[in-house]
């Protein structure tokens, strides 16, 4: 049985423009994946990973994948795997505007029946989400755990 999909809502109080920094800014990328640096190609095709120190002190890649949508502010998409995994999910990061705040729909599909790294990122998204809706709504955000 296929995995379900994974989807979050979440209402972050700035601009899409700001979000979308927030999404794709190395600078971001580093507080709320604990340290870990986006180096990606911004076009459809393009590479992407997240890459940091490991627990023996050198780099690893946390996430791997391409880009398959980069529309900013509006929708970023990518495939998506974890560590050495080679079974790639498809991570969706969509934008809306709304009065006082943007809206963030997270929607993360595509997933392999085996596909071990699911546990992870339905625990991760939320963690994630909130720590980039803390950063942009105050300037600074908390721990993972």
């Amino acid at each position: 049985m296929a995995q379900a999909p994974l989807k979050y809502i979440f209402y972050i109080a700035a601009t899409p423009e700001k979000v979308w920094e927030g999404f794709v800014s190395r600078e971001s990328n580093r507080v709320i994946f604990s340290g870990a640096e986006l180096q990606a190609d911004f076009k459809p095709g393009g590479l992407l990973a997240w890459v940091g120190a490991g627990p023996d002190g050198k780099p690893m890649t946390y996430v791997h994948g391409k880009v398959l949508r980069f529309e900013p502010p509006k929708v970023f998409q990518y495939t998506f795997a974890m560590g050495q995994n080679d079974k790639a999910s498809r991570a969706t990061i969509e934008l809306v505007p709304e009065t006082e705040a943007t809206k963030v729909t997270v929607t993360h599909d595509e997933w392999a029946e085996d596909d071990t790294t699911y546990a992870a990122c339905a625990d991760g998204w939320p963690r994630i989400l909130s720590r980039l809706k803390t950063l942009l709504e105050t300037g600074k955000t908390f721990k993972p755990h």
